[in-house]
């Protein structure tokens, strides 16, 4: 399992602690555990069946990161939950072949407040970052509350202007 040096921490005092669930980094051995931890941290690449995963930076309550995903041919980047993020679009405006965004928007703008809290994005935040991008990409909302899909993505849709981001949807394929 690849994963921040704070977030191994967490899984494994909160988590896989015998508590909760065994500890699989110690069984069926601890030679042969069923789970390793890999940690990684912002800036890291890791090549994983030819592709490059590069750690990408995240704003977050939480340790959180995002990822770029590069085959050479082309790049996603996944935000994670992230709020605003300039430290993210100085990496995102470097990529040459980037050809999809997936961004978190958690909330409606009616709960603008609870998610600069929270460090997560709502349609208003969202088009402020988007405003950033200065690269052509198919962008794609994710982490919606599920109470309010239509009502973020009508209000992303006044606010987001020419890039007219899509909701995410499940078993979507991206190719690149």
């Amino acid at each position: 399992m690849y994963a921040t040096g704070a977030t191994i921490e967490t899984l494994k005092r909160n988590l896989f602690n015998w508590d909760i669930w065994p500890d699989f980094t110690m069984i069926p051995t601890p030679e042969q555990p069923s789970l390793r931890y890999q940690e990684i941290e912002v800036g890291r690449v890791i090549v994983l069946a030819g592709r490059k995963i590069t750690v990408l930076p995240a704003t977050h309550t939480v340790p959180a990161v995002g990822y770029l995903l590069d085959s050479g041919k082309g790049s996603l980047v996944f935000t994670g939950d992230t709020g605003p993020n300039d430290a993210l679009w100085s990496v995102v405006n470097r990529i040459e072949n980037l050809k999809f965004l997936i961004i978190e928007t958690s909330f409606s703008d009616k709960d603008r407040q609870f998610a600069e809290l929270t460090q997560h994005l709502c349609p208003s935040l969202l088009a402020e970052e988007l405003a950033k991008l200065k690269r052509p990409a198919e962008v794609y909302i994710t982490h919606l509350k599920p109470s309010e899909i239509e009502l973020t993505m009508q209000e992303i849709e006044e606010l987001s202007g020419d890039l007219r981001p899509r909701l995410l949807q499940n078993n979507h394929v991206f190719e690149f």
